[in-house]
């Protein structure tokens, strides 16, 4: 019984950070200075997700690929969790 709820509770979270990531990534194209109050927010909420990996990421000019390795680590962890 607690197992399942563990393991539900993973998910939900893994999930709730991939929806942010993918957000991240739309406000990174409609306003990736985030002047806009939910922008901002969004901007704020992942950027300790996704500012690690960029940092140990080679710099590939205006490509950020940090949110690409989050995402397949996440798929990753929901493919073994089942």
């Amino acid at each position: 019984m607690a197992g399942a709820f563990l393991q539900n509770f993973i998910r939900f979270v893994l999930l709730a950070v991939e929806v942010l990531v993918l957000a991240r990534v739309v406000v990174s194209f409609v306003d990736p200075q985030g002047r806009n109050t939910i922008s901002a927010y969004i901007i704020q909420t992942s950027e300790p997700i996704l500012g690690p990996i960029r940092r140990l990421l080679p710099r590939t000019g205006m490509f950020d690929l940090s949110p690409l390795i989050v995402l397949v680590v996440i798929g990753a962890i929901l493919q073994a969790l089942g």
